[in-house]
């Protein structure tokens, strides 16, 4: 496997063959926000957060090779403003409540929203969905109202679990995350799954019953690093 270099913000960054945008930031400690993109899952490039400019176009990090010379911009204040516009609609779309949240600090959503400082009144609407809240599984309830359509669940349960529990219905606006039964208890989701699991669900809508509100505020993953933090220590090591 060859490599070659490219830079991001003007930092000189080295990648191989293969590797898309967001890899070779990884590697580099460079970190471009993502909602929809997780480790050991393929790339979707569907929530846009990760948009960055190669070569004067937008694209998405987690789906882009990287090229050789490539210049990227990935913090520019315009490209800024566009993922802070993204992640209030993504708000605007659903009921995220955090305070009564169980998944309040350990919620990328949340976590995102502060790493690019959405602290103020947007202009955008509310849409306030009511969605069924699906707690017919013994082990596991499914809040969609709080779903960002980010579709890690989908992709765990097909290439991690081989189940397909999780998939889109609907188009547009309409699209939601269903499962593969007449309801949660109807299909095959266990609490073992790596669907299930608290690092694929990127917000509150996979909620695993019992543990809700266990870690201690000031514990939680969140509490004491911004979204991706861990990404940039490796630049410091």
């Amino acid at each position: 496997m060859t490599g070659f270099s490219f830079t991001i913000d003007g930092i000189e960054v080295e990648a191989k063959d293969g590797q898309t945008i967001m890899e070779a930031a990884d590697a580099a400690g460079i970190y471009i926000p993502r909602l929809c993109d997780h480790e050991g899952l393929r790339h979707q490039g569907s929530c846009r957060v990760c948009t960055v400019k190669a070569g004067g176009r937008s694209v998405s990090a987690c789906t882009q090779p990287a090229q050789p010379d490539q210049a990227v911009e990935n913090e520019t204040p315009h490209i800024t403003k566009l993922r802070r516009d993204l992640v209030e609609m993504l708000f605007h779309e659903g009921n995220h409540l955090c305070p009564i949240c169980e998944a309040s600090g350990n919620c990328e959503l949340q976590a995102m929203a502060y790493r690019l400082d959405m602290t103020h009144p947007t202009k955008f609407p509310y849409l306030e969905p009511s969605r069924p809240l699906d707690a017919s599984h013994p082990d596991i309830a499914l809040d969609t109202n709080r779903c960002i359509t980010c579709g890690r669940c989908i992709r765990a349960s097909e290439e991690v679990d081989g189940k397909g529990v999780f998939g889109y219905v609907g188009r547009g606006i309409n699209r939601r995350v269903a499962v593969n039964g007449a309801d949660l208890a109807d299909t095959d989701a266990a609490i073992t799954d790596f669907a299930i699991s608290k690092e694929v669900c990127p917000v509150g809508c996979i909620i695993r019953k019992g543990i809700g509100f266990s870690t201690p505020i000031g514990e939680r993953e969140f509490d004491t690093g911004l979204i991706g933090h861990e990404i940039e220590e490796k630049k410091r090591d």
